[in-house]
Parts: C-alpha cells; sequence; structure tokens
C-alpha cells in the first residue's frame, strides 16, 4: 500500500514497485559469469575470484549522453537512449584495454511512467548485451517539480578489468605507428547542443524525412552509439595494441592525443573513410568551418587503435570478421601537433 502522504508530494510509490516488476526481464537478460545477487539489493554484486585474471586492474568510467536526450523526448522515442548511455561509458574502459565487466544506471523523472522507464532500461539492457556487461543494479528517483513534464536523465557507470600485463596506458605508442580508425555509426553522443542550435536555427522538423540523411531527421540523430567491446577486445587479445582512443567530445583534436606521449602529433589523412551525410549535413547548415568539424565530432570515426604498421592488415581483417569498417586513417608523428591532410 504507497504512503497517501508521500503520494500529496506527488510521488508515486506504486508506479515506483511496478517498475522494478517491468524492468526485472530485462536485467536478468544481462547475465553473465561472475554476476551474483539479485535486484532489488541494497548494493550490486560481482564475484571477481570466477575470472581467469591473475593481476586484475579495475577500470571505472561514468558518463551520461548530454542533451541528445532532448532529441529522444521531442522524438518520443527512448528505447535506445539507454544504449547511448552504456557505450559511453564501456568504450572509455575500453580505452585502457578493460573488459567491462557490470554497469549501473541512474534514471531521474519528474513524474514515475513505467512503460517510458521500462523502454529506457530495455535499451541499457540492451547496451550491455552488445558490451558483454551485466546489469547489476541502478536507481530509478522520481523527483517532481525538477524535471518539465515528459523529461527525465540518464547517467551510467561501468567497471571494466584487464590484466596488469595487458593495461593499455599509451606507453607503447611510437612515431611511425599507424592509426586504425573503426566506424562510427553517427554523431553517437556528443556535440548536440550545437545539432539542437543548427536545427532550430534552420527551423528543420525533427519528423522530416531529409533526402540529405536519407530517413526522418530526429531517428538519425538518436542512432545509438556503436558500443566497440567484443570487437576491440578481440584485437587486444590477437595483436600488441599501443594505444586507443575513444572519439567523443573535442573530436580528434582533444581525444587521440591523449594516447602520445610528449611531443608526438598525428597525421589524419583525410579521404581514407567516408565522413557520415550526417555531418556533412551539420557542417552545411550549422556553416561549420570544414577543419573545426574535426574538432567537435567524430566525422564517421568512434574508436582509434595505435598499432605497429606491420599489424594493420591484421587489425583490420579482425574487425571485418566482426562485421566493422576499419580504415587506414593516419599515422603517429614527431610534429606535437594534430594535422589533418
Amino acid at each position: 500500500m504507497g504512503s497517501k502522504a508521500y503520494g500529496s508530494s506527488g510521488v508515486d510509490l506504486e508506479a515506483g514497485y511496478e517498475v522494478v516488476r517491468r524492468i526485472k526481464k530485462h536485467v536478468a537478460s544481462t547475465n553473465r559469469i561472475g554476476c551474483m545477487g539479485n535486484i532489488g539489493a541494497f548494493g550490486g554484486m560481482f564475484d571477481l575470484s570466477l575470472l581467469n585474471v591473475k593481476e586484475p586492474i579495475l577500470v571505472s568510467g561514468t558518463d551520461g549522453v548530454g542533451t541528445k536526450l532532448k532529441i529522444a523526448f521531442e522524438m518520443n522515442k527512448h528505447d535506445t537512449i539507454g544504449i547511448d548511455a552504456v557505450a559511453m561509458c564501456v568504450n572509455d574502459v575500453l580505452a585502457q584495454g578493460a573488459e567491462p565487466l557490470y554497469f549501473l544506471d541512474y534514471v531521474a523523472v519528474g513524474h514515475n511512467e513505467p512503460e517510458k522507464i521500462e523502454a529506457i532500461v530495455k535499451g541499457v539492457s540492451d547496451g550491455c548485451k552488445m558490451a558483454g556487461c551485466a546489469l547489476i543494479g541502478g536507481e530509478t528517483a522520481e523527483m517532481p517539480g525538477m524535471y518539465q513534464d515528459g523529461e527525465y536523465d540518464i547517467a551510467g557507470y561501468t567497471t571494466g578489468v584487464v590484466e596488469k600485463s595487458k593495461l593499455i596506458d599509451g606507453s607503447k605508442v611510437k612515431v611511425g605507428d599507424v592509426l586504425v580508425g573503426i566506424a562510427s555509426s553517427g554523431v553517437h553522443s556528443n556535440g548536440f547542443s550545437l545539432v539542437r542550435k543548427i536545427i532550430k536555427d534552420n527551423n528543420i522538423d525533427l519528423h522530416s524525412y531529409s533526402d540529405e540523411l536519407h530517413g526522418i531527421v530526429g531517428d538519425v540523430l538518436l542512432t545509438p552509439t556503436k558500443i566497440y567491446c567484443k570487437q576491440v577486445l578481440d584485437v587486444i587479445k590477437n595483436v600488441d595494441v599501443h594505444g586507443v582512443a575513444h572519439i567523443t567530445g573535442g573530436g580528434f583534436d582533444e581525444n587521440i592525443p591523449r594516447i602520445l606521449q610528449e611531443g608526438m602529433g598525428i597525421e589524419i589523412h583525410e579521404g581514407s573513410w567516408p565522413i557520415l551525410d550526417v555531418f556533412k549535413f551539420l557542417e552545411k547548415h550549422g556553416h561549420i568551418d570544414h577543419r573545426e568539424m574535426f574538432n567537435i565530432y567524430n566525422m564517421g570515426i568512434g574508436m582509434v587503435l595505435a598499432v605497429d604498421s606491420k599489424d594493420v592488415e591484421e587489425v583490420i581483417s579482425i574487425l571485418h570478421c566482426h562485421g566493422e569498417k576499419a580504415y587506414n586513417i593516419g599515422v603517429i608523428t614527431n610534429s606535437g601537433i594534430v594535422d589533418i591532410k
């Protein structure tokens, strides 16, 4: 029986109980080795001793999906935004060579709508399955007055594990290493404040079909962030990967240099991969300088691996076996700058 007093404040306890009932099947679908305990416990548990790791290094990450949520609200589409939340976290820990083990989500709403929250959590569970990690807990907070009607926020947290000897920290990156870029699925989850400004300034209807994008504008923008875990972990298992960069906010200019040592730079060969239509659309309608686009967006490359030149073909071959499009996009230099040619 829900509290009448609490109900008078705008918090629906019965709806909260229904959410838990609805999401249990989605949580259960993400079960993996090491997963233990039950949804509804105060803390999520994971048994690290079941993994075949001698010197485990735990790598953790947390993130949200930013104002991409505003597109989801306007499109009234909520079943993919959870994939984005997972992707932003697991792709980050992957950059250290870590396999994501478990994930926790936090969803905050102004008013509890169980069907909508189930759709969000289904997206989270879908993302977890793609990443191979277990959804072991989370929190749904109903906070009347904090969010406008129909709006919410979502954030996630993940922990991954890597054998100490296999930790990827950029220390092996050297001048002459080749940059292998793996295709992105779209804008992913960065730069959406600018995306929304461009949409608004040009009076573009998110529900309209765009010949330039070959689809409904809002649907194209909501394309979930790609999760790279299984395919990149397979590369790491077979090849000595020197560095991994997740191309998020700040594009090429901010993210690839994070794996470089002092004095190193990169030379990116534009034209070595196809720039996605969505970036051409944003550049055109936003009147953005072409070079600046690389400083904001992923431009069609969501993850970059730095490897020895002799390993490039094998890396690309492994990624192709996973159905990924991968390209030799550039090289590590001693220039100290990011040069896009």
